[in-house]
């Protein structure tokens, strides 16, 4: 059974760099295969965590029109290129730009007229659990750590708290700080599996108690220093479908 683990640790607070290490398990051998830390040019992710964004995104054109714009062009150029009318592919244009998703790019004479250009404002765009309210961010009451449910509840937590504090580095022209691992590997026998979460529990536990600070005194204040949240999880990949294996 293939198995894919998460090591997601969100800094609340803002620093200066991204640090993202991928480990591969070879035939018992451990490969460091991808680590680096993040730079200007490393795709940008827009959050998106407001209704009226999210309905302004939420459209099949729209998102063909941010395909198509990765680049930037203008309106008649995407127009052609999507073989639809200049007028609805305008219309479309002007209220992804309203809604933040598109950004002037300059201009270009064709014939006898100007252009204006436009590019998309990110590389990509997630929708944040926060459009759900309370419905796309409550924790199941039951403590299960085996519990898929409860690690998409901790999961959903973590994407709405970092896009948050995503949108705060970005209003205050910095960056945030964010440690990211991940691994596949495979359990050959739910004996396996369970030694395995064992270890890895106690590991992180020692861990934490050793280089950590507490994230509450024994008076219930806030400890000292900045405060993190450390989620981890290990999942089962599902089956590769046949759309997925055509991209």
């Amino acid at each position: 059974m293939a198995i894919r683990s998460i090591l997601i640790v969100v800094r609340t607070s803002l620093l200066t760099n991204n640090f993202v290490l991928t480990i591969k398990y070879f035939f018992g051998e451990i490969r460091y295969v991808q680590s680096g830390l993040e730079t200007a040019n490393n795709p940008h992710w827009d959050v998106v965590a407001e209704i009226p964004r999210a309905a302004a995104l939420l459209h099949p054109l729209r998102l063909r029109i941010l395909e198509s714009l990765r680049e930037p062009d203008s309106a008649a150029g995407v127009a052609r290129r999507l073989r639809i009318s200049r007028q609805k592919v305008n219309y479309h244009m002007r209220e992804l730009a309203r809604t933040h998703f598109l950004e002037r790019a300059g201009q270009r004479r064709r014939r006898n007229m100007i252009e204006r250009r436009y590019r998309t404002t990110a590389q990509g765009y997630i929708l944040s659990p926060e459009l759900l309210g309370r419905l796309g961010l409550s924790l199941p009451q039951m403590e299960d750590a085996f519990s898929a449910a409860y690690l998409l509840g901790f999961l959903a937590l973590a994407q709405s708290e970092l896009g948050r504090a995503s949108r705060e580095a970005a209003e205050q022209g910095k960056r945030l700080t964010t440690l990211s691992v991940t691994s596949e590997l495979r359990f050959e026998s739910a004996q396996q599996r369970a030694r395995f979460a064992g270890k890895l529990r106690t590991a992180v536990i020692e861990t934490i108690g050793r280089y950590a600070s507490p994230f509450t005194l024994d008076d219930g204040s806030p400890g000292n220093g900045r405060p993190y949240r450390l989620v981890l999880g290990c999942y089962s990949i599902p089956p590769q479908s046949n759309e997925d294996g055509a991209n």
